[in-house]
């Protein structure tokens, strides 16, 4: 839920004079009280403007990050320097984790999303690439009949190792046929 500038401050002011504003419906009442107990610490560590709301979220720069990552490494809290920065403690727990795991790399952003499907679908302009050379083009040639030798080569190590299991397939299953065969069943008068 997302609230004004005004209510927070109002429910700031009754929180200092000893009283609870009403929990609006739908919210569990120690839920609420513990929001508003980390507006007052944002506001006892940022001043009263912190509570405002940001049209826009701050990109962090990784230096940014990694000076509150430091602080946190070197023994503050990571609520009171979440609340300090006027950032969500789950986020700078991320960035310590991620800093602890890959180093000063993990705090640089990475481009969120799924990787499209198929590159050419990005280019606007399709590139003819440049013919290659005489000497590029008899190499092309010779790389292709080496590359379908090598082809027909595994072709044929897969044929010969198919009917080797197949083989042994076999001479396991008469194995198998012979002793059953061969072991008489006891009588059991």
């Amino acid at each position: 839920m997302r609230y004004s500038y005004d209510y927070k401050r109002k429910a700031v002011e009754l929180y200092y004079q000893g009283q609870w504003p009403d929990t609006p419906d739908g919210l569990n009442t120690e839920d609420f009280r513990k929001t508003i107990r980390r507006w007052v610490r944002i506001e006892e560590s940022c001043g009263p403007d912190a509570l405002r709301h940001k049209g826009h979220n701050k990109e962090w720069t990784p230096e940014g990050r990694y000076a509150l990552v430091a602080r946190v490494l070197a023994g503050e809290s990571i609520k009171s320097v979440a609340f300090s920065a006027g950032i969500n403690d789950g986020q700078l727990y991320q960035w310590v984790s991620k800093y602890k795991i890959y180093g000063y790399n993990g705090l640089i952003p990475k481009q969120k999303g799924r990787k499209p499907r198929n590159l050419d679908m990005k280019k606007v302009g399709t590139r003819k690439p440049p013919k290659p050379n005489e000497s590029e083009y008899e190499e092309l040639v010779r790389l292709r009949a080496e590359n379908e030798y090598m082809k027909a080569e595994i072709e044929v190590i897969k044929k010969e190792i198919a009917l080797r299991e197949e083989k042994e397939a076999a001479l396991l299953k008469a194995k198998k046929q012979r002793s059953s065969k061969n072991s008489v069943p006891k009588d059991s008068n």
